[in-house]
Formats: structure tokens, C-alpha cells, sequence
């Protein structure tokens, strides 16, 4: 059964349970009350003439059971509402001896079951359907018990109770059906957030995760309301970054196939030269020259990705480095490179010691020195820089080239990620660099901060913090190309 169903089930049924019951406790305490007042009048009734009956043997103290039952014949007893009272004299059989007036019911039945010196009454009911109370009260004389009897009719107390039962039966069929319809528009109101609840909860389901439902109030639905939309959301963003992931993941295969596949396309082809036809020496050191071009690209690619594997798994005890002599090493390992595109190396950094793991260190220097050269098509000047600050050391490199967008800063660190996908695959690029040199310092203890504008340049500080920072002791320069 449905929720909707159950609630206006159980608030009709507990409805009509809890007022029939009130009802009906409330009809019949109404009608003892009233047989409890009828009761206690039979009883009075039965009080005066008992004390007309001792008066009547105070003068004639001498008086026999049936002399005492002949003279209560000439006694009348009127109550307030004008109703003159019946009695009647009996003895212990049960055998009428005198009286006024007739009784309607017989005295056997109550006399011969009262305890000796006890009064009592019965309701006796008639085939007319007339029903009557009846009471009795013993008289203690010379020869023997006598009992004086007398009625009440109460068939009016049980028509009026009847009557209320009928009445409630049909007050209540009314009420029943208010409350149905009340309960309907209750039920629909309570059922109705769970109802967008389950909506929501099915669209969800179907790849919608966007959805969310409207909080109305703070009971225990709109708590559970507030909690469905905490948890879309959270699935809506898990979601999002694992398609986020996955676009990260087919840009690196696309990156890492159009790498692998352009270096081995031409080592194939050279070696096959090679092998195939003969060739002049001047022929052999060009095709031997391309091969092992290609190889070394091949070679430090791998060792990129093969770096990112083992950051991920450990970290690398850091010693103790002259600042300058390390920028000097690395500035040279890329002076080359540079030159032949045209790109002038200037060097400035201060004769310090810095706590580092220098061959992680200098695949940061030469992937930011490596980054400046393909950022400057035209050549220029790229300045690296290594210092002393507050807390710490920094490196930073700053180059001439086209920049990158502000939009994009805040990707460049992700791995596989590149700005211009084209032409840093023309250039020998996977995205892979920023994010090495990201972890790199990371591992130190810091962190790299990039500042650029489009067509003006790109400032990229790798700076980490150690023990006390060393004091300046001076600065060298030099242009290594």
C-alpha cells in the first residue's frame, strides 16, 4: 500500500476509533447517571412510605402483618411532580397482602433473593416494553417479615439512550467523511515533497544531476529535502570532475600518442634508409643523426612520466646546494638549445646555500627554461633568477613570449593540460611540465606561483621554505648565451 493511502487510512480509522469511543463512554455515562437518579427516587419513594407505615404502627403498635397491610390501604403518597406512588405488602413467599395502587411486576422475583434485614431493586422489563425498577425494603414485626414494595418506570432512560446512539451513528458517518476529505487534502500535503523527492531521485537516475527540490519549512521532509540536495550536488561535482578526468585522460593519449608516434615514424623510416639501400657517409650521419634526435625525445618523455609515477609514491631526502653554482649548471645544460632559437640567457642569482634534491631541482629549471623558449617564437631574452627570501628560496624564470590567457592559469599545473595544443606538439610538448615541476617543489616544501599577460610575457617563481633563511652574501650575473 502506498504511503499516501496508509497516512489517510490511519487518520480516518484513528478518527472514527477515538470519537465512537468517546461517544459511546460519553452516551452511556450520561445514562447510568441518570438510572443512578432514578435509582435513588425509588429509594425515597421507598423511605416515605416506609416512615408512613411506622407512623401508622406507632399508634397501633399491636398490629399484625395482614391487620398493618389492610390499613396501609387508606395510605397515599404524591411525589412533587403530582405522581401518586404504588406499593405494595408482602410476605416472605412472595404473596401480595395489601397495598395501594397496582405494581406491574410481580414480588417473587426480588423478594424471595434479599438478605434478611436488607433493601434492594431489579429492573424488571415487560412484554408491552415497558421497563420498571423495582425496590424492596423489609419490616421487621411481631409475626414475621413483611416487605414493602414499590416501581419506577425508566423505559424513557433507554428510548432516550437509543435515541443518542442514533444520532451519534449518523453525527458520526458526517464526521467520518469530513475527516475523510480533510485527511485526503493532508495526506496529498505531507506526501508531496516526498513525491518531488522521488522525482527528483528518478531523473537523477536517468542522468539528469542537476535536479534539486525545494525546501519548504524545517520539519523531518524538509531536513531530508535539504540532505537530497547536498548529496546531488556533491554528486552532480564528482561527476563533473571524473568527466573532467576523463577529458584530462584522452588529451594526455591523444598528447602521448601524437608524441610517440612522430619520433617513431621517423626513426623508422631512417633506419630503414639505412638498412634498405646503401647510402654515403655524409647520408649515414644525417639519418644517424635524426634517429638519435628522435630517441633522445622519446627518452625524455618517458623520463617525465616515469617522474610522475615516483612522486606520487615517495618523497626525497634534500641537502645542501650552492644556489649559484646549481643555476649555473643548469643554465648551461640549456644554453644550446636556447642559442639555436635565437633566445639570449641572462643569469642572476646570489651566492647562497639552499637545502634541495638538485636532479629534481634541475628538471624544474630546465622544463621552465625549456617552457620560455617555445613561449618565444622570435627569440628575445629569458631571465633566471635564484635568491634568498623571508622563510625560504626562490627560483624564477621570466621570459618574453606570447604569455598565457588569464583563464587559463589556473589549468597550466595540471598534467597533460597545454594552452595551445598544436603548437606544443610541433614543439615537442605533452603538458607534462608545470605539473612535474608543481610536484617538484611540492616535495620542497612549497609551491609554484605563475603571473603573465598575453603578448608581453610569463613570471614563474618555484619558491620553498627550509630552516633559517641564509643571509645575502652577494649576487653574480652572467649571460651564459
Amino acid at each position: 500500500m502506498k504511503l499516501f493511502w496508509k497516512l489517510f487510512c490511519s487518520m480516518v480509522l484513528i478518527t472514527a476509533l477515538a470519537c465512537s469511543a468517546g461517544g459511546y463512554a460519553l452516551i452511556n455515562a450520561q445514562f447510568h447517571a441518570s438510572l443512578d437518579r432514578e435509582v435513588a427516587a425509588l429509594y425515597e419513594e421507598n423511605d416515605l412510605l416506609r416512615f408512613a407505615l411506622a407512623q401508622e404502627l406507632a399508634f397501633n403498635p399491636m398490629y399484625t402483618r395482614r391487620q398493618l397491610a389492610k390499613a396501609a390501604g387508606g395510605i397515599t403518597i404524591i411525589t412533587g411532580q403530582g405522581r401518586t406512588v404504588s406499593f405494595r405488602l408482602s410476605d416472605e413467599a412472595g404473596t401480595s397482602l395489601g397495598g395501594s395502587g397496582v405494581l406491574p411486576v410481580e414480588a417473587e422475583s426480588l423478594t424471595s433473593h434479599l438478605p434478611a434485614g436488607q433493601r434492594g431493586w431489579v429492573m424488571n422489563a415487560l412484554a408491552d416494553g415497558r421497563i420498571y425498577l423495582h425496590a424492596a425494603s423489609p419490616l421487621a414485626l411481631e409475626d414475621g417479615i413483611l416487605y414493602l414494595e414499590n416501581c419506577r418506570e425508566v423505559g424513557e432512560l433507554f428510548r432516550t439512550r437509543a435515541e443518542q446512539y442514533q444520532s451519534f451513528f449518523s453525527l458520526m458517518l458526517v464526521l467520518t467523511g469530513a475527516v475523510g476529505v480533510l485527511s485526503l487534502a493532508v495526506a496529498a500535503m505531507l506526501v508531496r515533497p516526498l513525491a518531488r523527492l522521488s522525482a527528483a531521485a528518478r531523473r537523477m537516475a536517468e542522468g539528469e544531476l542537476s535536479q534539486r527540490v525545494r525546501v519548504d519549512g524545517d520539519d523531518e521532509i524538509a531536513q531530508l529535502s535539504a540532505d537530497f540536495n547536498v548529496m546531488a550536488h556533491r554528486i552532480q561535482r564528482q561527476v563533473a570532475e571524473l568527466k573532467a578526468a576523463q577529458r584530462r585522460q584522452e588529451d594526455f593519449i591523444g598528447s602521448f600518442a601524437h608524441e610517440i608516434k612522430t619520433p617513431l615514424t621517423s626513426i623508422i623510416g631512417y633506419a630503414d634508409l639505412l638498412r634498405s639501400r646503401p647510402a654515403g657517409p655524409e647520408q649515414i650521419r644525417e639519418s644517424a643523426g635524426y634517429i638519435f634526435g628522435e630517441g633522445r625525445r622519446l627518452e625524455a618523455l618517458s623520463r617525465k612520466l616515469l617522474d610522475l609515477i615516483v612522486l606520487e609514491r615517495r618523497d626525497f631526502p634534500l641537502r645542501s646546494v650552492p644556489l649559484d653554482g646549481f643555476l649555473r649548471r643548469a643554465a648551461g645544460a640549456m644554453e644550446p638549445t636556447l642559442a639555436q632559437a635565437g633566445i639570449r640567457l641572462s643569469l642572476q642569482a646570489q651566492s647562497v646555500t639552499a637545502p634541495m634534491e638538485p636532479d629534481l631541482m634541475e628538471t624544474v629549471c630546465v622544463n621552465l627554461l625549456d617552457n620560455a623558449r617555445k613561449a618565444m617564437e622570435n627569440g628575445g631574452e629569458v631571465l633566471l633568477e635564484g635568491f634568498a627570501e623571508a622563510g625560504g628560496w626562490c627560483i624564477q624564470v621570466t621570459d618574453q613570449g606570447k604569455g598565457i590567457p588569464q583563464g587559463e592559469l589556473e589549468r597550466v599545473t595540471e598534467a597533460f593540460y597545454m594552452v595551445d595544443k598544436s603548437r606544443s606538439r610541433a614543439q615537442g610538448g605533452a603538458g607534462l611540465g608545470l605539473a612535474l615541476c608543481r610536484r617538484i617543489a611540492e616535495l620542497h616544501g612549497g609551491g609554484l606561483e605563475i603571473e603573465s599577460e598575453p603578448g608581453r610575457g610569463t613570471r614563474v617563481r618555484v619558491h620553498w621554505k627550509g630552516g633559517d633563511a641564509p643571509c645575502k652574501t652577494g649576487k653574480t650575473g652572467s649571460s651564459p648565451s
